[in-house]
């Protein structure tokens, strides 16, 4: 990890320039006018349950995103995934808390698992800290089927659609139980958590916290030795990171009603990391672009049959040899963001 690309161009710290705000722009309308406009011309409304899966996906991406930056490799983003969506399942089911309010509530308490773990693991080099996060997905897995308040095998299923949010009398958020389509509802507020992420993601990452976050990918003993505090950085960085995991892990329970010990395995863990080496570990964005490619990537070879497995691994070990920065490096003229 000691040579892994800056993360520019989209975190050199130097704002937003006018060709970024056009881009900005054009997403947020393609997003939210566009895609609209598209399923509802053709009727193909299991679009939005697509779409919005890769958006989830996005948001727990960015976690694993963001400890690459400080030059650790994260595969256990599935377990913080599955912790956080039975931590809204359980609020939901048994202690009747609105879904709203279990979004942030999953997300501090994987933060809070993850600083427990954390604290001993990430004082590890970048290697040993990978194969011990190997494992945190299988042990959350085991442990969801050991729990009672997690109902073990069986899972917990009729899970209530998301409830109205009103201020002054004033509708902010719709009851989804309400609503002729649900799955628009579900996509419009996946869509917006992820853009609410990525601003967070990027504004860490141009702030004093993100250049010290640099220096540990670059050279930790170096940082270390000018006063930077390695460890509680590390700490910070892995807590974001698990945050973003358990939310978005209590937005796929919410959509899909259902929890299971199975809802997120090793592979799903695989998969956060892979986002973010197909769209560039060097741009922020980089982990939503790879969700994107990947998801339906994989989809399309489907037709492949039994031979998906082996051309998608294939093209994988292909992009990344010619494409080492991701496929974002592709529009840096700078060339590979440096």
């Amino acid at each position: 990890m000691q040579n892994q690309p800056h993360a520019a161009p989209l975190a050199a710290g130097k704002g937003l320039t006018m060709p970024k705000m056009l881009g900005v722009a054009a997403f947020l309308a393609f997003v939210f006018a566009a895609v609209p406009m598209f399923i509802a011309a053709t009727g193909r409304w299991d679009f939005y349950y697509t779409l919005t899966s890769v958006a989830l996906l996005s948001i727990g991406a960015a976690g694993v995103w963001l400890t690459f930056y400080i030059g650790r490799i994260n595969i256990g983003q599935g377990a913080y995934a599955l912790a956080g969506g039975y931590v809204s399942a359980v609020l939901i089911t048994q202690a009747g808390v609105s879904f709203w309010l279990t979004l942030p509530l999953a997300g501090l308490f994987c933060a809070l698992i993850s600083v427990l773990i954390g604290l001993p693991i990430l004082r590890l080099r970048g290697v040993y800290f990978a194969m011990v996060t190997l494992v945190l997905t299988e042990v959350a897995r085991l442990t969801a089927l050991a729990l009672p308040v997690t109902n073990g095998a069986k899972g917990i299923t009729s899970i209530p659609l998301p409830g109205g949010v009103s201020v002054f009398g004033i509708t902010l958020i719709p009851d989804f139980a309400t609503l002729q389509n649900p799955r628009q509802a579900f996509y419009f507020a996946a869509i917006g958590l992820m853009i609410l992420v990525y601003v967070i993601l990027w504004r860490i990452v141009n702030s004093r916290l993100g250049h010290l976050c640099r220096s540990l990918q670059q050279n930790e003993e170096l940082s270390a030795s000018i006063g930077v505090n390695t460890a509680w950085l590390r700490i910070m960085a892995y807590a974001i990171s698990s945050f973003f995991g358990g939310v978005a892990g209590a937005m796929f329970v919410s959509i899909s009603q259902s929890i299971y010990p199975s809802s997120f395995v090793v592979q799903d863990s695989v998969n956060f990391m892979l986002y973010c080496f197909l769209g560039g570990l060097g741009y922020v964005f980089g982990p939503m672009l790879g969700t994107l490619l990947l998801y339906f990537g994989w989809d399309l070879l489907s037709v492949a049959g039994k031979y998906q497995l082996l051309i998608y691994s294939g093209a994988m070990i292909t992009l990344m040899l010619v494409l080492p920065n991701g496929v974002l490096s592709l529009f840096d003229r700078k060339g590979g963001g440096k």
